[in-house]
This record gives structure tokens, C-alpha cells and sequence, in this order.
């Protein structure tokens, strides 16, 4: 459930018309509802409250400070791929010690900004990185505390892109040599073995997978605990799906049950890693008509924000629902949504019937609170939309519209061109 809505036929976000942000603050602009947000976390959290667990929020779905923020205040913690997310959860006041750093390509650099932290967990995926990560804690004079992220080979049944939990994938270490892997991990002096990861995929719309994979780490943490290693924390990542048209996700209930079903015994506090499934419908963009082009073989509604503003439809062919923001009697027309990108691939949607809209009206494009505004670019020498979040009757700039002198920050002209 979200809090966008139909108010006498114009579309509000809590209890903010949309109409009145974008005088404000122009467009195209990102728009969150904290309410939204809140109950999103909360739904999730109570759902595992009979088990001992932490929520930490997948920062790479949405990385804003006021949606982190809001989660860690909220008692969540944070799952980082780099050190710039790092920074950002510490910036919004994270935990560290509900700080777990995943990901395939860890840099030396940020390993060690992890240990000064202090986080909870590094989530190694490769023999190497164990190595890596043991070298940086020993010259630090510290022990890191590792899992090691498991490849269990599930289909997650998901977009080919978006599966993390495959042999063919990047992701992990197969869940055969995993124990073997485990026994070399013990050797390190300077690592501290405390769990086991694993994370199939984003975007998953069935419990299955989900059930799948954990029964296949539930065996591998028995064998460990046979060879004396002691599993504090069972990792099992994120990638519930939301509703963006058709699609019948499991509610955070469902999802919980199935999980606990299988836990029993295991006497692991269960981390979490919800991303998309909590800001996802959280979040919107709105967008506003420039022109239209109607002709017997195709119409087109150009907008003001394109593939650099929100890439999912031009990158993974998603389906986004666009609605208006000023409901009317129109005749409805079958058109793409197009932006201004200097590419054919520059798409909001494609054939989709829609509204006859005309140019200077508003339109939202709903679903886009994860993977929106952080997979945005400068491409085309375009500035980044502004984010905001509302909050009631009042609504915040939690991100300020770029600049074109934005675009040119730290770039120089080498002395000798200047001079030709």
C-alpha cells in the first residue's frame, strides 16, 4: 500500500498536492512518501518479529539520506556494496554495527574504511577476497568478522539481469565448495568466521527460490557446526518483488512464514536485505509534457525526463504505470512516452494506451523509488533531478536540482590546450 492519491481528481502524495511541488521546485522531480517508507519497514520488520533479526535496508535501491534516515531511525540497519554507501549510511546516522558490506569487487581502500568502522560483517564472495580482507585487518591490528556469500545454483525466476544466485552469475561461491572454502577461512588469523550469505536475485514474485536456497544453506550450516564453526548470522539477502502491473508478490507475511517454517532449530539471529520491496512504491516521478506527435503510423508524448532520469523501461524493458497527475475526460490514445535523450532507445513506455495529454501537463510515473534516481546519469550533459519528500501536509528538497556548473565540478582544461 501506498500513499499516492486521487484528491478531487488531482493526484497527491500524503496530504501534498503534486501540483503545488512541482511550482516549486520544477521538473522532472523524484517524489517519496515518509508515511509510505515507514509503513513499508514496519510491515517487514514486525513480519520476523517472532525470530531473532536485523532489517538492514539494501542501500543500492534507493541511497537518498532522508530515505536512510528514515529507516535507521526506525531501528534498521544497512547493507553497502562500496565505500561511497558506506559513507552515506554513516552520514544518515547508521549503526555500524548493523552495517553488513556485501558485493563481488570490495576495493583494498574500502575494506580498510570498513574496519575503521567497525562494521558488523563482510559478505566475501571469493577466495581471494578472504585473503585480501585478512591482510587489510591484520596490518590494521583488527579481526574482521566475515560470512561467505553461498552460490546456491536456485532460479530465482526473475529478469536474466537481475539473478545473482546462478552458476552462471558473478556472485558467490558454489554452495559445493563452499564448506571446503569455509575450512581455508578458518586459517586466517585475522578473520573471525560468524555467518553464512547468500542472495538469489531481485525482484522475485514467488516464496519457492526463496525456500529453495535456504534449505540448501540450512545443510551446509549443520556440516559447519559439526566442524566446530559457530553461525551467529544466516544472511539471506533481499529481492521480494513489488507490483509494478500484473504481478502477485508474496506480502512480507507470507514471505516471513515460509522462512521461519524453515529456520526452526538453527539458532542464527536472520539478517535481512529488503531493498525495492520497501521504497519501490514508495517513491514516483513526475514529469511534464513538452510536446505531442500523433500520425497514423505512431504517437509520441515527448516529456522532460528520460532514460538518463530513470533507465529501467530503456534497460530491462520494465513496465512502469504512468497516470496523470490532473484527471480529465480525454480520449484516450495508444503512444510511447519518450524524453529528450538523443537515443531511439529513450522510453518511459511503449505503446501504452494513455490519456490524450497535452503539453504542459503533469504526468507519474509510478514504481520508482528503487533503482530510480541512483541509476540516473548525466548523459546528454543532462542535470539530475531533484528529490523530495513529503511528510504530511509538508514537503522537503532532500536533494537539490543539479546545476549545469554541477555538470563541469573537478573537470580542467590541461594548460597546454589553452594556450593553442
Amino acid at each position: 500500500m501506498h500513499y499516492f492519491h486521487y484528491k478531487n481528481k488531482e493526484l497527491s502524495c500524503e496530504e501534498v498536492p503534486l501540483r503545488r511541488i512541482a511550482r516549486k521546485v520544477g521538473t522532472p522531480f523524484y517524489l517519496y512518501s515518509y508515511r509510505t517508507l515507514k509503513r513499508h519497514f514496519q510491515a517487514f520488520d514486525s513480519a520476523f518479529a517472532q525470530a531473532p533479526h536485523l532489517i538492514c535496508y539494501s542501500v543500492k535501491a534507493n541511497s537518498n539520506l532522508a530515505v536512510l534516515r528514515t529507516f535507521f531511525n526506525l531501528g534498521g540497519g544497512a547493507d553497502i556494496v562500496s565505500g561511497g554507501e558506506l559513507m552515506r549510511a554513516l552520514q544518515a546516522g547508521a549503526d555500524p554495527q548493523k552495517i553488513v558490506f556485501s558485493g563481488v569487487g570490495k576495493k583494498k581502500e574500502e575494506i580498510k574504511y570498513a574496519l575503521d568502522s567497525n562494521i558488523l560483517i563482510f559478505n566475501a564472495e571469493s577466495s581471494q577476497e578472504l585473503i585480501t580482507i585478512d591482510s587489510a585487518a591484520r596490518k590494521a591490528g583488527k579481526v574482521a568478522r566475515i560470512a561467505l556469500r553461498v552460490n546456491p545454483d536456485i532460479d530465482p525466476l526473475t529478469h536474466p539481469y537481475i539473478t545473482t544466485g546462478l552458476k552462471k552469475n558473478k556472485f558467490g561461491i558454489d554452495i559445493k565448495n563452499s564448506l571446503q572454502q569455509y575450512r581455508e577461512a578458518r586459517k586466517l588469523k585475522n578473520l573471525e568466521i560468524v555467518g553464512v550469505d547468500c542472495h538469489i536475485g531481485s525482484q522475485l514474485t514467488e516464496i519457492k527460490p526463496f525456500v529453495d536456497a535456504l534449505k540448501s544453506i540450512k545443510d551446509l550450516i549443520v556440516q559447519l557446526k559439526k566442524e566446530g564453526v559457530k553461525i551467529s548470522f544466516l544472511d539471506l539477502g533481499g529481492g521480494l518483488g513489488i507490483t509494478y502491473n500484473e504481478e502477485a508478490p508474496p506480502h512480507p507475511k507470507q514471505y516471513a512464514k515460509a522462512l521461519l517454517k524453515e529456520l526452526k532449530g538453527l539458532k542464527c539471529t536472520l539478517i535481512l536485505e529488503p531493498g525495492r520491496v520497501l521504497t519501490g512504491n514508495a517513491g514516483i516521478l513526475v514529469t511534464r509534457v513538452l510536446y505531442t506527435k500523433e500520425s497514423e503510423e505512431k504517437n509520441f508524448i515527448v516529456v522532460d525526463a528520460g532514460m538518463n532520469d530513470l533507465i529501467r523501461p530503456s534497460l530491462y524493458g520494465a513496465f512502469q504505470e504512468i497516470v496523470p497527475v490532473k484527471m480529465r475526460s480525454a480520449n484516450e490514445i495508444v503512444a510511447d512516452v519518450v524524453g529528450p535523450i538523443c537515443e531511439t532507445g529513450d522510453f518511459l513506455a511503449r505503446d501504452r494506451r494513455l490519456p490524450r495529454f497535452r503539453p504542459g501537463e503533469l504526468m507519474a510515473v509510478m514504481s520508482s523509488g528503487a533503482y530510480g534516481f541512483v541509476m540516473s546519469s548525466n548523459y546528454n550533459s543532462r542535470t539530475r533531478a531533484a528529490e523530495v519528500m513529503v511528510s504530511g501536509k509538508d514537503f522537503y528538497v532532500v536533494r537539490e536540482n543539479e546545476s549545469y556548473e554541477d555538470l563541469i565540478r573537478g573537470e580542467r582544461i590541461p594548460e597546454f590546450l589553452i594556450h593553442q
